[in-house]
């Protein structure tokens, strides 16, 4: 499974994207689309220099893996009966432990990804994804059945151009 994470609003706080999957045919996308949309994405701002938990990823492609150690995972496995492992983003540069999670606002992300069904622009307030677990639950189940089939799942990060 190959996702695309395209960013698409960089704020003071905030970055914005959506997420699509590729390869996926989807009724509402224009004739000769590759890739369906599956939620937007929230994470921290772009930093020249990182700031732990306080800075976006690099552009690139990663791959994702379930991590079933840590506390988030303690916290996810209570929370949802469907959590099989944290959605990993591997060997990320200069970062640890990226997932893919809920929550709503860039106060949540500390480098991570936030899900959401709605996104709020982050130009004149600082943004925020709304039905972050509506959209996780969704987005995770689908990942978790393609690793199921034995795919591997890899998410490519890119700025819009």
């Amino acid at each position: 499974m190959e996702l695309l994470s395209k960013r698409y609003s960089s704020g003071e706080e905030s970055t914005l994207s959506g997420l699509f999957v590729e390869g996926e045919f989807t009724q509402y996308a224009p004739p000769g689309s590759e890739r369906a949309f599956l939620c937007f994405l929230l994470e921290d701002q772009y930093q020249l220099l990182k700031v732990p938990k306080e800075t976006r990823i690099p552009e690139g492609r990663y791959q994702i893996k379930l991590r079933t150690e840590g506390g988030m995972h303690g916290r996810y496995t209570e929370r949802f009966a469907f959590h099989r492992g944290m959605l990993w983003l591997q060997d990320v540069p200069d970062f640890e432990w990226v997932y893919i999670h809920t929550g709503n606002t860039d106060d949540h992300s500390e480098g991570c990804l936030l899900t959401g069904d709605g996104a709020m622009q982050n130009v004149t307030e600082d943004g925020r994804v709304v039905s972050s677990v509506a959209a996780y639950t969704r987005v995770y189940k689908k990942i978790v059945d393609a690793m199921d089939d034995g795919e591997e799942v890899w998410i490519t990060i890119a700025d819009f151009a």
